[in-house]
């Protein structure tokens, strides 16, 4: 029985205070000790991804243990804007060239699918998380101008999924913002990401579930008839399989040149009354770089972010946070005409991307029994929803058509 080290890489998930951390029913209590009890499945990391895990495992009839080295809902998920896309950050047209035709149509089908799942479970579970389903405008910018956005519609709209292209007047006059062209999509969403994370994890626990919080596990080991987790305390837990849904904190075995860890910033307004009527109904990203992304809240806050960069430890610079945010405001000014005054709250985080712009679902290298969940890329709710779907139909043994677009490459 080979034993194999299990300890992730280790950051600061995010610096500054995200909005969300101060909204009510975003907590989850943890238990302080580990049970003697066997699980079905260990689940390590209580964030979107873990929840998302457990909850579709905890539905399927599986017992799950969860547990993480922070208190739940408090590690990157928290950093999140939650702009709930079916766009991935690749464009369809460009994930076809890098990955064939086939493979990226099924990738972005897939996507709005998720959303629509992720949307309905809300609904179906009753969380409390300002659940909404949103149009999502993308405007043209350095990186994609009018003609690849009119070509990148028409790819979308041979496969099913519903796309407007708007010529400059067009934007102006349905939302006052001056670029060459946009595409209007309407399979988007938005939540906050704290309440839906912990509103998942109790359901997870209203099927018996437990988490267990602070635990830090550092070995892992394959046994004929499951895996082993030794703890930082040196407690040794058994199970049948062991999920890691830990983010940017992933295992050194899921280490690639295909991903890297890049930084990026947020801040989210005081709510706003004199707010574009539109705004409160769509979410805007730019095919840009950097680029910005925005949104509001159903109190009216602005909820925006971008100016990504691809130094790693960059975001835990203070000076730089607030001079991110003074850019981030500056140019939701500049786009819309809305002025938000001091931010209300400011935050900075790590931020994955892989080289396709899509996540990473799959065995984790040298393992039969132990899975990886890493949603990397600007789509990280989304795609954990499709990564939750991917790892519970392959513990059940049924597995799922599309996984081998997300596998570790």
């Amino acid at each position: 029985m080979a034993k194999h080290k299990a300890k992730t890489r280790k950051d600061d998930l995010r610096t500054g205070t995200p909005f969300w951390v101060k909204t009510p029913h975003s907590t989850v209590s943890a238990q302080a000790s580990l049970t003697r009890e066997r699980f079905d499945v260990i689940v390590v990391g209580a964030g979107i991804s873990g929840a998302l895990v457990a909850e579709a495992l905890t539905r399927a009839g599986k017992s799950v243990l969860i547990l993480d080295r922070r208190p739940p809902v408090r590690g990157s998920t928290p950093a999140s804007t939650a702009m709930i896309q079916h766009e991935i950050d690749m464009p369809l047209t460009r994930l076809r060239k890098k990955i064939g035709k086939e493979r990226a149509d099924r990738a972005w089908t897939r996507s709005v699918r998720a959303v629509e799942d992720l949307v309905k479970l809300a609904d179906k579970l009753e969380l409390d998380c300002q659940m909404r389903s949103k149009p999502a405008l993308y405007l043209a910018g350095n990186e994609m101008g009018a003609r690849a956005l009119a070509s990148e519609v028409r790819a979308r709209e041979e496969i099913g999924i519903r796309a407007e292209y708007l010529k400059r007047s067009d934007l102006v006059e349905r939302y006052g913002m001056d670029r060459q062209a946009a595409i209007w999509s309407d399979a988007s969403a938005s939540a906050n990401p704290a309440q839906l994370t912990a509103g998942l994890l109790h359901a997870a626990l209203s099927r018996k579930a437990q988490i267990v919080s602070p635990v830090e596990i550092t070995d892992m080991a394959e046994l004929p008839s499951g895996i082993a987790l030794a703890t930082k305390k040196g407690e040794v837990l058994v199970a049948d399989h062991a999920v890691f849904c830990t983010g940017y904190e992933y295992l050194p075995q899921m280490k690639t040149k295909s991903h890297h860890v890049t930084s990026t910033w947020a801040l989210a307004s005081d709510p706003i009354s004199t707010l574009p009527e539109w705004m409160r109904d769509v979410i805007v990203w730019e095919a840009a770089e950097p680029y910005l992304y925005f949104r509001t809240d159903e109190s009216g806050r602005v909820i925006a972010g971008g100016e990504d960069e691809e130094a790693s430890e960059s975001n835990s610079d203070p000076r730089n946070l607030a001079k991110k945010a003074r850019i981030i405001a500056q140019k939701l000014h500049d786009l819309t005409g809305v002025k938000i005054g001091k931010p209300a709250y400011t935050w900075s985080a790590p931020f994955s991307v892989t080289d396709d712009g899509l996540p990473i679902f799959d065995r984790v290298p040298g393992f039969e029994r132990v899975f990886a969940v890493l949603g990397f890329g600007g789509n990280g709710i989304t795609f954990s929803v499709i990564g939750a779907q991917i790892i519970a139909a392959a513990i059940a043994g049924k597995p799922d058509p599309d996984a081998e677009i997300f596998r570790y490459r």
